[in-house]
């Protein structure tokens, strides 16, 4: 079987009416029906999940959320959305650890938390790490690995198959460029050398590992056949509809 390309549409707090969200979801599988080599992954906000019926999507369409509480049982957790909650939604793909939400003080802590309770449901954690700024030096590998460690403490070598990876550099997200594939390539390889020190070679090999920030159908397929990704993680540019079709068109061709 040839490996497939997994393309993650985060919609982030968009759009604003319901109308406007099926409309994007009926032309984002539409173009997912016409795919060969490539997963998508649609992550609406919570408040339009229950509206999709995923038993009506593509064959390698899948639904997803944005984020999930590190809180595994029912309490007095105002606000929060447990991952047994998704279940019954058909959702397949949580999100957790994004750099927005690491903003608002979620910590690496939390976030290994949300991973293990998304493994344990066996659903597929989409773990994003990345630095918030480069140096000379070097020191944000440092920090990025340190980053994916906590992240990822505690997860067992027998979950990983419910992992991947989403490198987003912080300072590329919402730019008006993305990472130049070659970087790319460079830290992708970073990435699953942690990967291998925290599970083995043979399994980190076999955990996905993605690219986040300023993604477009312009330099999607650069991005993975240079930087030698498993595929993306695309933000804004996925409820730009027209854009994010071209993108998956793009991407599958490769």
């Amino acid at each position: 079987m040839s490996k497939r390309t997994l393309v993650v549409g985060n919609w982030k707090m968009n759009p604003a009416t319901l109308d406007e969200a099926k409309v994007i979801v009926r032309k984002t599988r539409q173009a997912a029906s016409e795919l060969a080599h490539t997963d998508v992954v649609v992550c609406p906000p919570f408040v339009f999940i229950s509206s999709f019926n995923t038993s009506t999507e593509a064959p390698h369409m899948y639904l997803g959320v944005q984020s999930v509480s590190p809180y595994t049982q029912e309490g007095p957790h105002t606000g929060e959305v447990g991952v047994h909650m998704l279940r019954d939604l058909k959702v397949e793909y949580v999100i957790t650890g994004h750099s927005e939400e690491r903003s608002r003080g979620v910590s690496d802590e939390e976030v290994s938390k949300s991973v293990s309770a998304i493994v344990h449901e066996g659903m597929m954690a989409i773990v994003c790490v990345g630095e918030r700024q480069r140096d000379d030096a070097g020191t944000y590998l440092e920090t990025l690995t340190q980053q994916i460690r906590s992240s990822l403490a505690g997860i067992e070598a027998k979950h990983a198959k419910n992992l991947v990876i989403a490198y987003e550099p912080i300072w590329a997200i919402g730019a008006t460029e993305a990472m130049n594939p070659e970087q790319v390539c460079e830290m992708s390889i970073f990435v699953k050398k942690i990967c291998a020190d925290i599970f083995g070679p043979e399994i980190a090999l076999k955990i996905k590992v993605l690219y986040g920030g300023a993604v477009n159908a312009e330099n999607a397929s650069s991005i993975i056949t240079i930087g030698k990704v498993d595929g993306l993680l695309v933000g804004r540019e996925s409820v730009h509809i027209d854009g994010f079709v071209e993108l998956l068109r793009a991407v599958d061709v490769i």
